[in-house]
């Protein structure tokens, strides 16, 4: 499927994801709008993603399922999603001898420092998903980050090297269309093993009730909640923004 992708590059956006949601009616499926700076990025919790101009990839992918060729995602099944963009991120960090893992659900870490954000917008139609825009921020040039930012890093800042954003941009969407061809039993399986502090265990916060606590991930529900065994030997799950890591 790359090559159908369309790739448009903007000096200058507010926000690839809300450019993708303005010519929503005319882009085909599997676009990409990346930019060189972006003045507004968003990222989970409602947060700002902070990057600096032209040395990061800045993009969000337009993705239709159920059309041309593409599978139905079932809407009480659109964590594949999250899975298959994470999973392509992972390779494509790999493809440069930088290890990582996916912490859920779809942030991605070099050891305890985030290295990759995503934001994924669904539009549902019934019982499937209608489209989806996947938007990534991954660092890749940038070495010098906001004191206020917890835990940033970069490909540049762990190898010493510089990047083409551009080539890094062609190997993620040709892990993207690899992963998207893939059989869904064997996208979770691969999800699951490369899933940061799995069976390990770590101090995280309870975000309803305050409570920090020690847990032990030991892996995701069907829908995609995070499974935690609890210090009482039992197993909770927890959906989005219920949990906070401690690191």
């Amino acid at each position: 499927m790359k090559q159908d992708m369309t790739i448009k590059w903007l000096e200058t956006v507010d926000s690839t994801q809300d450019e993708i949601r303005r010519q929503l009616k005319v882009l085909a499926n599997l676009s990409v709008v990346a930019a060189l700076n972006q003045t507004a990025g968003r990222g989970q919790r409602g947060n700002r993603w902070e990057t600096r101009p032209g040395e990061n990839l800045t993009f969000s992918l337009l993705l239709r399922p159920g059309q041309d060729g593409i599978r139905p995602v079932p809407a009480a099944d659109q964590f594949l999603l999250s899975e298959i963009a994470t999973l392509a991120l992972f390779r494509t960090l790999s493809d440069y001898g930088i290890p990582s893992r996916i912490k859920w659900p779809n942030d991605i870490y070099s050891g305890d420092r985030k290295i990759c954000g995503m934001l994924i917008e669904n539009s549902l139609l019934q019982e499937n998903v209608s489209y989806s825009i996947i938007g990534i921020g991954l660092n890749v040039n940038q070495v010098q980050f906001n004191p206020a930012l917890m835990n940033p890093v970069s490909m540049s800042k762990i190898t010493g090297e510089t990047y083409d954003i551009r080539e890094v941009l062609d190997r993620f969407l040709g892990h993207f269309s690899e992963e998207l061809d893939s059989e869904r039993p064997l996208i979770r399986q691969r999800y699951l093993s490369h899933l940061y502090r799995l069976g390990e265990l770590h101090s995280y916060t309870d975000c309803k009730s305050g409570e920090v606590f020690e847990g032990t991930i030991t892996g995701i529900s069907k829908r995609g909640l995070l499974r935690v065994g609890m210090p009482d030997g039992t197993i909770k799950e927890f959906g989005f923004k219920e949990i906070s890591y401690i690191i």
